[in-house]
Parts: structure tokens; C-alpha cells; sequence
């Protein structure tokens, strides 16, 4: 295993710092190059495949564990720890923590609950490669990455009412289903759940030092103007459930909020073709929360060439 100062562990939200095209986005490869100059572990948390994550995994020399499909298993590289978990299996290039039930669990389960609601559900592993590629707009070759899955089921409904999705989320539940929104698609898995992940790892992190190594979250959650509080936001939820700090970055989408900094508005444009959902102008609060002797409150502009430096002085500042 790497000789590191594990003083603390990161786990990042992944995804709102990726394109679907891997292109980085937010600056987000500043944060990991101070990161990996300290020698903390930075578990990266993605609703991506292990095999959508090669690449990026080579390009920004991330060596160190990560959740991978919303939550369904912990994927350590080969020989990253001399302790392993009672529950291992081997998949590809990791040994994984198995949380969520290996496939075809997950495809068998969505076919059987749309059945019996009688709902019509076209999973991506259904889908032909044009069809793949044309409903994720991606490559051939990068879209058939995206349905070779270890655990979850990706789909979306055809021809649903809103209280159609209501009843299937509901009766998902009532059957210990783990769903969560991607966007355009679904992600169904059968005992998916973040939370447990990140307590398998941090375990495996603190019998590795004999002592307790402090969890910290990094998430992008819902703004100022969202429906509901930042705690709705079932990562945010998780992460807070789960680590011993919480760093919330959260988008504030109010017309009052500041433009973005005048430096930073050819970036915006060379990105805006990777993230026109993605990206939006705003602010962004770094807040401080689950236990008590925390910091305050700190705000940030998202798009300021400053914003990694100051979330890097909160993590290395002393509680």
C-alpha cells in the first residue's frame, strides 16, 4: 500500500467536475494537484462505470479508491491495502467491496417491477449502439462504456406520467431498491447505498492506522433557490451521514448573485460545449457542518481562480 499521510480521507462528488466527454471542469484538476501534494487519499464518488473510468483515472493520476455506480461497491486497486474486507470479489484490476448485489440482480429486478406496474422502462443494455449512442450523444465506443456495468441498471421511462414515476419510485422502495436520478436516465440497483460504502472504506482506512482517520465530504448540492435545503439532496444526506465533515459547494442560481470573474470567461467558453447542462454562473458556499467545533460558514465564487485554494486551506486548517 502507498506510504501516506492519512491524517484525513477525501471523498469527492466526481461527477460535477467531469464532462460526459471526460474534459475537467471547475478547475477541478487544481484541487487534486494540491490534494496529491499533501498525501491525503481522495476516494472519488461517480455514478460512472469502472471502465468509463480508466481514462480519467490515467490522465488525472488518481491511484486511490473509489465508489463506484451510485454507491453499489468500493473499488481498490490491486494490492492498495495488506487488510481487506470478509467481502471481496475481483473485478477487472480491483478488488471490490461489494454493497449493492452484482449484476444481473439489478436488470432482473427493474424487468419484474415494471412488469407488475405494467410501466413501460427501456434500459441502456436493450438499446442498440446507434440508440446508445444517439440517447447519451456520445461516441459508439465511449457510450458502450457507460452500459458495462458491475452492479446498477441505467434506463429511463417511456411515456410516464409524474405520478406514474411517483408509484414506481414508492413501490421501489417498499422493495429495498436503491434509485437515484442521473439526469436523463435512472440508476437502479439492488442495495445500492453510499453511506455504507464510505463506512466499509474509512474501516479498512482505520484498521490500516489502528486509529480513526477523519472522513471529510466534498459535494456540489442544490443552490439558495432550490426546492428544499441542502439535506434533501440524498448525496449531501449521505455524505453528512457518513464523514465527520461535510464541505457542501453549493450553486446559487438568484439574479442578485455576481457574474463570474472576467478571467475566467474564456474558460467558461471553451467549456461551454462539454457543459451546457452542467455549468451554470453563480455563486458557491463552502459550508462546514455535521459535528459540532466546525468551521463557519465561507462563501466562494465558483468560476474565482481562488476557489481551490481557499477549500484547500479549510481542509489542511486545524478543527
Amino acid at each position: 500500500m502507498p506510504k501516506l499521510r492519512r491524517t484525513q480521507t477525501l471523498y469527492v462528488t466526481l461527477d460535477p467536475f467531469l464532462s460526459p466527454r471526460g474534459k475537467v471542469l471547475h478547475h477541478f484538476d487544481q484541487f487534486l494537484e494540491g490534494i496529491y501534494e499533501s498525501e491525503f487519499p481522495c476516494i472519488w464518488l461517480t455514478s460512472l462505470t469502472r471502465a468509463q473510468l480508466d481514462e480519467p483515472r490515467r490522465r488525472l493520476g488518481h491511484n486511490d479508491p473509489f465508489i463506484g455506480e451510485s454507491g453499489c461497491g468500493v473499488y481498490l486497486p490491486e494490492d492498495y491495502f495488506h487488510l481487506k474486507s470478509g467481502d471481496t470479489i475481483r473485478l477487472g484490476r480491483f478488488t471490490c467491496i461489494p454493497v449493492a448485489k452484482p449484476q444481473p440482480a439489478a436488470s432482473e429486478a427493474l424487468d419484474d417491477l415494471a412488469s407488475e406496474l405494467d410501466m413501460s422502462v427501456v434500459p441502456l443494455r436493450g438499446l442498440s449502439q446507434r440508440e446508445l449512442s444517439q440517447n447519451t450523444g456520445l461516441p459508439e465506443s465511449e457510450a458502450e462504456l457507460m452500459r458495462m456495468r458491475d452492479f446498477d441498471e441505467l434506463f429511463f421511462f417511456a411515456g410516464a406520467s409524474e405520478a406514474d414515476i411517483e408509484k414506481f419510485l414508492a413501490e421501489a422502495k417498499v422493495r429495498n431498491l436503491a434509485l437515484k436520478s442521473l439526469g436523463a436516465f435512472w440508476s437502479l440497483s439492488v442495495g445500492g447505498d453510499l453511506s455504507k460504502c464510505i463506512r466499509e472504506l474509512g474501516a479498512l482506512y482505520d484498521r490500516a492506522l489502528r486509529a480513526h482517520v477523519l472522513r471529510v465530504g466534498i459535494a456540489v448540492g442544490p443552490g439558495t433557490d432550490s426546492s428544499g435545503p441542502a439535506s434533501d439532496d440524498p448525496t449531501v444526506r449521505a455524505l453528512s451521514a457518513s464523514c465527520d465533515r461535510t464541505l457542501l459547494i453549493a450553486e446559487r442560481q438568484s439574479p442578485a448573485d455576481s457574474e463570474p470573474d472576467e478571467d475566467d470567461s474564456d474558460d467558461s467558453e471553451d467549456e461551454q460545449e462539454d457543459e451546457q447542462e452542467d455549468e451554470q454562473e453563480g455563486q458557491t458556499v463552502l459550508v462546514t457542518e455535521p459535528r459540532p467545533a466546525l468551521r463557519s460558514q465561507t462563501t466562494f465564487q465558483l468560476y474565482s481562480p481562488d476557489l481551490w485554494e481557499e477549500v484547500l486551506s479549510t481542509i489542511f486548517a486545524k478543527p
